[in-house]
């Protein structure tokens, strides 16, 4: 081919490509968004059933995987874009932005607006591009400078709009993080749902996973998935628009190059949709697989005194590494899709339409007919008008194919989002089931939901859902009656079918039995933490009972902090307390001693190191003074403190007008109680007045009795012994003839 023909063919190419390819481009948008959204996103989420069955797993509350999913666990849905997913992420969006005027809706604005400004930057450069080009060809040296001036001048507000567009995206991201958490946490802490979301619903198996990382991930995803999304569409929009314009001024054919294009978005969508895995729920999985490592590690840190006085460390160690394998495990499958379906993602959108774009450039550039305007031009200035035409073109069809293409490849981001709107979403309305009562345990919905047992017996497991039907009355009196309520587990298992007792003003109540009868489980009920599932509960508000358990809990603060504990220092001031009423109350506990001892009121250590465990005991009591409520749970909550310093605790407590509820096992309490409350550990119970010195009596008797019983044994031994030394037979047969006698009366 002569050196002619090669230029007017490098005319030609540069007058017409950007007719084609900006009309085709204006066609691909369409394509694109069309099989992209109606044809390829849905197609996935549909076909679950693609996975064989072999390989299908399912997830568990413990955050593993199996074929099948275990007793007491659930098979979560599958995640998926359909119609419950749209509505998950509206329903989580009116909570990131409760309304137009709010400051993430003005960020969401500010972050549209840098878009847009940032896809005509693009579109500009690309001019200011072609314009430089064209100076060059020319030899224009005052123009380039000009232009190069402009370029030079252009690029500070254009680095300033990437970098204020990655800015607003993660200001985004905190804003709907911290509208997200302010919401969950409010849930969380309302009405005990920390407690009963862990203890009474079996469906979280990891709450503080779904609160801090899950909504993370969450807000992180959706806020990028917007900036990347939204500007390749408004770059195909805008910058289809101005090769459409630019179109009219050439007569290339657009009509092939529009259907290369169409087909290339179609083969590239149908491959992906057939090998495209399913990437929401395997981000759900890793997830969920993260949060029980952090649990196991939690577990070990919290028992660490414990496992180390067994010397478990082996056991331990090996949990941790199964679970970190299982994680590892899901881990190298995502790590090994990817590396698939990203290179064959790869090859369709670089290559492939490569080759279709070559494929659309040479067809304009052969059948173009020339521009009318440029006939009257030199040949020299029609090259550079041409030139010019054809750089701009280039990188104006270069952005736009770069923004087709992560349209497509947000697929990807699509199904992490998914996975992320599902457990967020789930977390939420376990939440709200919780704090309305609906609790959903996988080891009490086995039976026949249709037919829940209505008749409860003792030492029997309730099968099917745990209704609630019971009635919690509460009252200004300082009075607790139960009418007919049972004790039931949250698991389903009826301790005690029926207790109906009455505490009134004046009555000190002793709880006693043996463990697992009931005990604790009672004072559960009172403090509402189990709901009542049958009869009548009448009792004064939260705030007039105050529960000390055995090992009291010490909160992260100050030492006057773990006195007024639930209680902040503005709390205290508003009640009228100091701190020298604090040191009078640490002075009834016998505690004022470690005010000096560890440097005052506001010092700030790990108390529950700190302080031993009688100190800690005595520390709970002395929150009972402060508080002065009408109701004292005492759940052996003396039990290391020495019996003088906790007889003279608990008449305290009675001074000061407080009704003692106790459970202990110490008989040097009884004296501080008028009634007894005795569960049998087999359903039954009974209540009566408490007689201290009868039982006192009565039990010192028993403890002798005990003691010589337990001698006869040893003295039987000894007297054989002595029999077979003295060759006494008639004396051992005897012996052995009435211990005969004896077992069979037994046996009897």
């Amino acid at each position: 081919m002569s050196l002619s023909k090669l230029t007017k063919f490098a005319s030609d190419f540069a007058n017409n490509p950007p007719v084609g390819k900006r009309f085709v481009r204006g066609t691909v948008l369409t394509l694109a968004v069309y099989y992209a959204y109606r044809k390829y996103y849905p197609a996935i989420s549909k076909s679950p059933s693609t996975t064989p069955a072999s390989s299908r797993r399912s997830s568990t509350a413990d955050g593993s995987s199996g074929d099948e999913a275990p007793i007491g666990t659930f098979r979560r849905k599958s995640h998926k874009v359909d119609k419950r997913f749209f509505q998950q992420l509206r329903f989580l969006i009116g909570i990131v932005i409760p309304r137009l005027w709010s400051k993430e809706f003005g960020l969401l604005c500010m972050h549209s607006a840098t878009l847009v400004a940032r896809t005509f930057l693009t579109i500009y450069v690309a001019v200011l591009d072609g314009s430089m080009t064209k100076t060059i060809v020319n030899r224009d040296v005052q123009g380039f400078i000009w232009t190069l001036t402009k370029w030079i001048g252009i690029a500070v507000p254009a680095s300033f709009i990437n970098s204020m567009i990655r800015f607003l995206e993660n200001k985004l991201a905190l804003a709907f993080r911290t509208r997200l958490v302010d919401y969950s946490y409010k849930l969380y802490f309302q009405d005990q749902t920390y407690y009963r979301v862990s203890n009474l619903d079996g469906r979280l198996s990891n709450a503080d996973q779904n609160l801090t990382e899950d909504i993370t991930m969450f807000c992180q995803s959706i806020s990028h998935l917007y900036s990347h999304l939204t500007k390749p569409i408004l770059d195909i929009v805008l910058m289809s628009h101005t090769l459409t314009t630019l179109a009219t001024e050439g007569g290339a054919s657009t009509t092939i190059p529009s259907i290369i294009g169409g087909i290339a978005i179609y083969i590239t969508a149908w491959v992906l949709k057939k090998v495209s895995p399913n990437f929401g729920k395997l981000v759900s999985e890793e997830a969920q697989r993260k949060g029980y490592l952090r649990f196991i590690h939690s577990r070990l840190i919290q028992n660490a005194e414990e496992i180390a006085f067994y010397g478990g460390h082996k056991v331990e160690l090996n949990m941790l590494q199964q679970s970190y394998r299982s994680l590892t495990d899901q881990m190298d499958l995502i790590f090994r899709k990817r590396l698939w379906y990203i290179m064959l993602e790869q090859f369709l959108m670089k290559y492939l339409w490569s080759a279709s774009g070559m494929m659309m450039v040479a067809i304009p550039m052969v059948t173009a007919t020339g521009r009318e305007r440029d006939q009257h031009l030199s040949e020299e200035l029609q090259v550079s008008e041409r030139t010019e035409a054809f750089t701009t073109a280039r990188n104006l069809l270069i952005s736009s194919a770069d923004a087709i293409e992560r349209i497509m490849s947000s697929y990807k981001e699509i199904m992490e989002l998914v996975g992320y709107t599902s457990r967020v979403s789930e977390m939420i309305k376990v939440f709200e089931d919780v704090k309305k009562g609906k609790y959903t345990k996988s080891m009490v919905t086995a039976g026949d939901v249709s037919k829940p047992k209505l008749a409860l017996k003792n030492k029997e497991r309730i099968e099917g859902p745990l209704e609630v039907r019971g009635e919690v009355i509460e009252v200004d009196t300082a009075t607790i009656s139960l009418d007919d309520v049972p004790i039931v587990t949250p698991n389903g298992d009826v301790i005690v079918s029926s207790l109906s007792l009455e505490v009134i003003e004046g009555m000190h109540l002793l709880i006693s039995g043996p463990n697992g009868c009931g005990k604790s489980s009672l004072f559960r009920i009172f403090s509402s933490l189990w709901p009542v599932y049958n009869g009548r509960l009448i009792k004064p508000a939260l705030k007039y009972m105050f529960y000390i358990p055995q090992r009291p809990y010490m909160s992260i603060g100050t030492l006057r902090d773990q006195v007024i504990y639930p209680d902040m220092p503005e709390d205290m001031y508003r009640k009228g307390f100091t701190d020298e009423h604090l040191e009078q109350i640490l002075q009834t506990v016998y505690l004022q001693h470690i005010v000096v001892r560890e440097g005052g009121w506001d010092s700030v250590m790990d108390w529950k190191d700190v302080l031993s465990g009688g100190e800690k005991q005595r520390m709970g009591m002395a929150r009972i003074f402060y508080h002065k409520p009408k109701f004292a749970l005492l759940d052996e909550c003396t039990s290391a403190v020495s019996i003088d310093v906790e007889g003279s605790i608990f008449q305290a407590v009675k001074d000061a007008g407080i009704a003692l509820l106790t459970i202990t096992h110490r008989p040097s309490l009884w004296k501080h109680h008028t009634h007894l409350l005795q569960f049998d550990g087999e359903g039954g119970w009974r209540l009566e007045e408490l007689d201290t010195k009868t039982r006192l009596s009565l039990n010192d008797e028993k403890q002798k009795l005990e003691s010589q019983l337990a001698g006869i044994p040893k003295m039987q031994q000894r007297l054989n012994e002595l029999c077979k030394i003295l060759g006494d037979d008639s004396v051992l047969k005897s012996t052995s003839t009435s211990n005969s006698l004896q077992w069979d009366g037994n046996i009897a």
